[in-house]
């Protein structure tokens, strides 16, 4: 792919010299940076070259590792499956809580090649690897896989020719029309809710509530399995009421089967002053998420906590049990005492 599609960059065509004029709005992430010329975005990584959007990151991945599918994580979706985990510096947020920032906030190399087009024999690469491994899908993750837009637009359609599922691990910042492009290709995703606040967003993300909220409404419109994940700071985003509005929004607009892990923040990055998560924060927000409604409740960085496992929704007899990421039980998706159809996906389909 030599370039981004124009579809999702336009010419900024305002100003009145001519730098402004050669300047390109990205589409691709909800900030519709405007770059100037020889100029990048927010990430970093998209720089405008002789009035053509290109990528630092695109063939640069800088992360692999062969991880449990519950790693990412989703508990729903292949379960005990192994899924190849790619990943390449930079992101489309700035949070000062990252708990990934080694890569997240790392810069790609100014000074490394800005490729035209990916190695042709990449992408082919990296499925015969997922192959080789057993493993059941790639998830574009640690880092924002909007960053791998042209790798994914490029693997996950040959993935899918070959029965491998294609996932996102992202925090939900994309545009309206980088969804809408990734529609046919994607099979999973589990997005980060960080709070239910836009002073949040604004103060500790660099960005706003509403386009993540935006794009959990389309993942789940598009048919997507989509998994949520909230990471829970002391004094910030953890009281009884904003963790009923994460649940309640959940319930509502996404649906009471969409599974929500609530994750346990330890202190990193430019967030050194706050204590880890305490358990009881965690079970408040499984008791909230209960109250509101929802079927799939599960406490991340809590290893061996009772929440790890799926209970069915109607007779409450546990599906699958989980220690970590290790099934010790079989995932049917179905139950075994009363038989109902756990919501999932639990068998790879066919290409």
């Amino acid at each position: 792919m030599p370039h981004i599609p124009a579809a999702l960059w336009v010419p900024f065509a305002e100003g009145p010299d001519a730098a402004e004029r050669q300047s390109i709005v990205c589409a691709l992430c909800a900030r519709r940076c405007v770059i100037p010329p020889g100029g990048s975005g927010v990430c970093k990584v998209r720089r405008n070259f002789h009035g053509r959007l290109f990528s630092l990151a695109a063939a640069s991945l800088t992360a692999a590792h062969l991880d449990p599918v519950e790693k990412k994580p989703l508990f729903h979706f292949l379960p005990g499956s192994l899924t190849l985990s790619l990943g390449a510096p930079g992101c489309t947020m700035r949070c000062s809580f990252c708990q990934n920032h080694a890569l997240s906030q790392r810069l790609p190399p100014r000074e490394g090649p800005m490729l035209p087009d990916l190695p042709r024999e990449l992408p082919l690469a990296l499925v015969e690897e997922v192959q080789r491994q057993g493993a059941a899908s790639i998830a574009y993750t640690y880092s924002e896989p909007t960053l791998l837009y042209e790798l994914i637009m490029a693997t996950a359609p040959l993935a899918r020719k070959n029965g491998l599922a294609s996932i996102l691990i992202s925090n939900g910042y994309q545009s309206r029309e980088c969804l809408e492009s990734l529609r046919p290709h994607i099979q999973a995703a589990n997005f980060d809710l960080k709070a239910f606040s836009d002073t949040f967003y604004r103060e500790y993300c660099g960005a706003r509530l509403e386009p993540v909220l935006e794009t959990l409404r389309l993942a789940c419109s598009f048919g997507w399995w989509v998994e949520i994940t909230t990471l829970l700071i002391p004094g910030l985003n953890d009281s009884l009421n904003e963790l009923r509005e994460i649940a309640g929004f959940i319930r509502r607009e996404l649906g009471a089967h969409v599974p929500w892990h609530v994750s346990r923040f330890h202190p990193a990055h430019k967030m050194l002053d706050r204590p880890p998560t305490p358990l009881a924060s965690v079970e408040r927000a499984l008791l909230a998420g209960e109250e509101a409604g929802l079927e799939f409740v599960y406490a991340g960085n809590i290893p061996g906590h009772p929440s790890e496992s799926t209970r069915c929704p109607r007779c409450g007899r546990i599906v699958i049990r989980r220690e970590g990421y290790t099934l010790l039980s079989p995932a049917t998706g179905l139950c075994p005492d009363c038989g109902a159809s756990v919501p999932g996906v639990w068998t790879a389909k066919p290409a």
